[in-house]
């Protein structure tokens, strides 16, 4: 299974996927469809009772829903049951739910746009823009966000030009650096937002995102000059990278008087009018 992972939204819910390069589709969380489409505050349960209900599906979620890797809440990858379009809807075949029928025109949508996005790569980065906006994100957090994905895909590939290509070392490193420049691990930063599901990354504040971007741009320029090889001196490389970010981080805090790891969120934030793309098309409204 490849280890391409994405976090769809539909109707501003998390439904985490995969990308099974081999197979050319998607397989989407089943216990994330069944809470998107019942509202289920313990979907696990709901569809264990599904599958008693009715034995002919249970039968077919077994011969036909691989236990796929995801990343969970708290940061791990977890095996958890899966299924490819045609199976989802199946399953939604058993769900009485007013969504849906919303639900498989979106699942077609999400298929066709990775298509398109093969075709045209800058189709993904207009996607992540459109979401951002649908969410209420202001526009200057959404250019920040952007610009840290790139940053964050430069990084990456230089760790993995070090040799380094497990997804255990990958989140080591990840760790190595949030707990450096900000005290917390990424689990740790999580809880303190009150963060379950959600990106930590999406829910950063504007100060939050330039200090990690800082952190990970760092890293990328040291590694390029000093070819770093394996785990260990990946890390560190990548750990003298986050404390150019730990030691600005520490300089502005004295000027400001408080902390700027924050427990609120980016999404915390209101659209002004300055956020937004033509400001002067909010002229004369009242």
């Amino acid at each position: 299974m490849s280890n391409l992972e994405k976090i769809h939204l539909f109707e501003n819910k998390n439904v985490r996927t995969v990308w099974n390069e081999k197979e050319d589709k998607w397989y989407f969380s089943v216990l994330d469809v069944i809470e998107v489409l019942t509202d289920s505050k313990d979907p696990t349960d709901y569809f264990k009772k599904m599958r008693k209900r009715e034995p002919g599906l249970a039968e077919y979620v077994g011969t036909n829903c691989p236990q796929v890797e995801m990343l969970t809440p708290t940061g791990k990858h977890r095996k958890t049951l899966a299924g490819e379009i045609k199976v989802i809807l199946r399953i939604i075949e058993s769900v009485p739910s007013k969504k849906a029928e919303p639900f498989k025109r979106w699942m077609a949508q999400v298929a066709a746009e990775r298509i398109n996005q093969a075709i045209d790569p800058e189709r993904s980065i207009d996607q992540a823009v459109a979401d951002y906006r649908r969410l209420g994100y202001s526009e200057a957090w959404i250019t920040r966000r952007i610009k840290t994905i790139e940053i964050r895909k430069g990084l990456t590939d230089e760790w993995k030009r070090g040799g380094v290509t497990k997804e255990i070392d990958f989140a080591f490193l990840t760790d190595l650096m949030s707990k450096t420049w900000s005290g917390l691990t990424t689990r740790e930063y999580k809880k303190y937002k009150g963060l379950t599901k959600e990106n930590l990354r999406d829910n950063m504040t504007n100060m939050e995102l330039l200090l990690n971007a800082l952190a990970e741009e760092s890293a990328t320029e040291l590694s390029k000059a000093r070819n770093p090889e394996g785990l260990s001196e990946n890390a560190s490389v990548a750990q003298e990278g986050a404390e150019v970010a730990k030691t600005a981080r520490e300089d502005f805090e004295k000027r400001i008087g408080h902390s700027v790891v924050s427990p609120e969120k980016a999404i915390d934030y209101i659209k002004s009018p300055e956020d937004l793309p033509f400001p002067e098309d909010q002229k004369g409204e009242e």
